[in-house]
Formats: C-alpha cells, sequence, structure tokens
C-alpha cells in the first residue's frame, strides 16, 4: 500500500490538513479537493488508487458523488472509503449502498488513521 496515490475529498480545511498530514506520514501521496465535482474532475483526470469521500459536501454530497464514480467506467475499479460525523447503522449502510467499501467516523483516530484508510482500501480490490 505505500506509495499509493488517495484522493481526499473535504470542504473543512482542517480536517483535510490534518488527513493529509497522516497520510503522508505513512508515505501516501495526497491529492486534494474542497468539493465534490473537483474531486471528480481530478480523479478522471489523476486516477487515484483511493478516495476518501467526506460525506457532508457543500452541493453535490459525497453520497451522491460516490454513486456517480461508480458509474463512472473510468472510475468504478476505485475503492471509495466514507469519512463522516455519522455513525449510526443506518448511515454506515447507506455508504456502503452508494458504493463505498466501508466508512471512518469523525472526528478521526488519528493513532489507527492510516492503518484503518489501508485496510479498508484492501477490502475494496
Amino acid at each position: 500500500m505505500t506509495g499509493k496515490k488517495i484522493l481526499v475529498i473535504e470542504d473543512n480545511e482542517l480536517n483535510l490538513k490534518l488527513v493529509r498530514t497522516l497520510l503522508e506520514l505513512a508515505d501516501f501521496s495526497v491529492l486534494e479537493a474542497l468539493d465534490a465535482e473537483q474531486g471528480i474532475n481530478i480523479a478522471r483526470r489523476e486516477l487515484p488508487d483511493i478516495i476518501l469521500m467526506d460525506i457532508q459536501l457543500p452541493g453535490l454530497d459525497g453520497l451522491s458523488a460516490t454513486r456517480m464514480i461508480k458509474k463512472d467506467p473510468l472510475l468504478q475499479y476505485i475503492p471509495v472509503i466514507a469519512v463522516t460525523s455519522f455513525a449510526m447503522e443506518s448511515d454506515c449502510q447507506k455508504a456502503l449502498e452508494a458504493g463505498c467499501v466501508g466508512h471512518i467516523s469523525k472526528p478521526i483516530d488519528t493513532r489507527r488513521f492510516a492503518s484503518e484508510v489501508k485496510l479498508l482500501a484492501g477490502a475494496g480490490q
């Protein structure tokens, strides 16, 4: 999993900075987008190995964006991991139904975050 390219779609710049730092420390190459539309465009251009998708995004929400990614022949194979402050069982199920391989709850556990990403991304391949 070392050296993999990961796209983080997150509208909160502080969360984005934290996630980027943790992933770079785990030897991921990080791409960033502040909204779903920008994220989908970056994904099409860069073809990341993994996408971390915030569920609560302005405009196009993360679940709708994930459904679009999973319908796109160029992107559909990329594992998408939901990152959400919603941790109810039904919210987790909605993420799976949209095409996510799993979810990570906010606030993230900084000690386990990178290993959770690796584990979930491996499950999607």
